[in-house]
């Protein structure tokens, strides 16, 4: 019988490999899922139960995240731009604004971030 650490040790990679293989799967998360798995990856080893409810979250805000900005991004004209910058904007705020365009009042978070020319990062 394996023990428990051994066990927590095969559960957290299989963990990780279907995170892995799901976001091949997740075509608009792709920014910002990366930043969940190098974050992920830190936590693996030494504190498994975190690492654990950390690719839990991650997969959860992922999915969240990635149904937003579909809808937010729908009516885009750039629409790879925007649903990456709306990826990254989305992970960070951890909200996104309803509808295509505007309300960003909703999240201010969202509203209130810039890129380095000073204009509105988040579309």
């Amino acid at each position: 019988m394996p023990s428990q650490s051994k066990m927590k040790l095969l559960f957290a990679t299989l963990l990780l490999s279907s995170l892995l293989l799901s976001s091949s799967f997740l075509e608009t998360a792709m920014a910002y899922e990366e930043s969940c798995k190098i974050f992920s990856y830190c936590y693996m080893l030494s504190k498994y139960t975190y690492f654990l409810k950390l690719s839990v979250m991650c997969v959860l805000m992922v999915a969240y995240c990635s149904s937003k900005c579909s809808d937010r991004c729908s009516a885009a004209g750039v629409k790879d731009r925007c649903l990456k910058y709306c990826g990254i904007c989305c992970s960070e705020c951890k909200c996104v604004p309803s509808g295509t365009y505007g309300n960003k009042h909703e999240c201010p978070c969202y509203r209130d971030k810039l890129n380095k020319k000073g204009k509105p990062k988040c579309p």
